[in-house]
């Protein structure tokens, strides 16, 4: 049995490691709680049946279902306080903690730089892609590739400018060749992610392709069974959609049609009361 200055200094390197991944809080809500069973799988974990049974899965989760599920443990002492600094002040912040981030083996292989997030710090409309690509990672701004300038093009028709909008993605460094990010580079960065939201406090937040929605509403569920619905979700409405990559690469044309008519409801929501 660990003495009690043992198990403090234990505690205490616990609660730095927690520190080091940015989490920003403690919340009493049991649906903190709850780990995705591929997160618990990608940290040795065996994922319980009490577990699993809270996921929402493709029957469970409705048009209008309250998904809010995030990070599973916060350690209130671990990141630059922001209550009370304006949006544009507690981004700063946010980037701040996350400096020049080596808290995965991303920093390792071959990114130029983290790429944080680009627009409005008061913007009503956030999207939330990937991860960073060669161009993102060359330039330090999130989509401006050709999926980026398909998003802006998009955005455009919209009625908007990107400067009215906020952009961000799940991973703030661009994985090599542009692979699917794995489960531990998720699980480590999506805390930043989360407070990026709760700083910038959006109306509407669209997820763009399977990672991104997976890793907002904590599910497994694939981007096919998750878009054309409505989720409340964090004090905004969150629409899942195909990515812009997706949609460059030549789909059926009712795929084409169904990504256009999900931002067009992400357009209508903004202008309702």
């Amino acid at each position: 049995m660990l003495a009690v200055s043992d198990a403090r200094g234990a505690l205490a390197e616990h609660l730095r490691y927690f520190q080091d991944l940015g989490v920003v809080g403690l919340s009493g809500d049991p649906a903190w709680s709850v780990r995705p069973v591929g997160r618990a799988a990608a940290l040795g974990q065996a994922p319980t049946a009490s577990v699993e049974a809270r996921l929402p899965g493709p029957s469970e989760v409705t048009a209008d279902a309250s998904v809010s599920i995030a990070v599973s443990l916060f350690d209130a002492t671990s990141a630059t306080p922001t209550a009370g600094l304006d949006p544009a002040e507690a981004l700063t912040a946010i980037q701040t903690d996350l400096g020049d981030c080596t808290r995965c083996k991303l920093h390792a292989l071959g990114r130029t730089q983290i790429v944080f997030g680009v627009g409005s710090p008061t913007a009503r409309l956030m999207f939330v892609g990937e991860a960073p690509g060669q161009d993102e990672d060359r330039q330090g701004v999130p989509f401006v590739g050709r999926a980026g300038q398909l998003l802006t093009r998009t955005i455009e028709r919209l009625g908007l400018r990107r400067e009215d909008v906020y952009i961000a993605n799940v991973i703030k460094c661009r994985p090599p060749a542009n692979r699917n990010p794995e489960p531990d580079e998720v699980t480590t960065c999506e805390p930043f992610l989360f407070r990026q939201i709760d700083a910038i406090r959006p109306k509407v937040v669209v997820a763009l392709g399977t990672f991104a929605a997976q890793a907002l509403l904590q599910t497994r569920d694939p981007i096919s069974r998750l878009r054309g619905r409505v989720f409340n979700w964090r004090g905004a409405r969150l629409i899942p959609t195909f990515h812009p990559a997706f949609l460059l690469r030549n789909p059926p044309e009712a795929q084409r049609k169904e990504a256009w008519s999900d931002f067009k409801k992400a357009r209508a929501l903004l202008d309702e009361e």
